[in-house]
């Protein structure tokens, strides 16, 4: 991950602070995004991924989000974090719903105690 510009980051923290107390913290060269402590984003390369899960992922799909990948050891590991709809990234109003599922989903994971270990598949090309 490379590291995210500060003004980035600012922005997602307005967009996300009508949905709770948002912190960023560094993290990998990017920053981990929490709302009310809650780990609900990832921005790297100056993109903002949402968490999701099984019950949210096609929502991210049909909005045309794609998934957060890096490699790792030669592999690309994929975690369940989808970059924000860009119409998302306009107004806090429209960011919203997105947070939600986010939190929603962040909390799920929390009351499963679903492994945060990531998705590997090989390297392609």
């Amino acid at each position: 991950m490379a590291a995210a510009d500060h003004s980035f980051v600012a922005h997602v923290a307005d967009l996300l602070a009508s949905s709770g107390t948002v912190t960023a913290r560094c993290m990998f060269g990017g920053h981990g995004v929490y709302l009310d402590g809650l780990f609900v984003g990832i921005i790297a390369d100056d993109v903002f991924y949402l968490k999701a899960d099984a019950q949210t992922e096609h929502e991210f799909r049909a909005a045309g989000s794609s998934p957060f990948n890096y490699k790792r050891r030669g592999n690309v590991a994929t975690l369940r974090f989808w970059s924000a709809p860009d119409n998302a990234m306009e107004s806090p109003h429209l960011m919203q719903p997105w947070a939600c599922q986010a939190v929603a989903a962040a909390l799920r994971a929390k009351k499963t105690g679903r492994s945060r270990r990531p998705g590997i598949r090989k390297a392609t090309g």
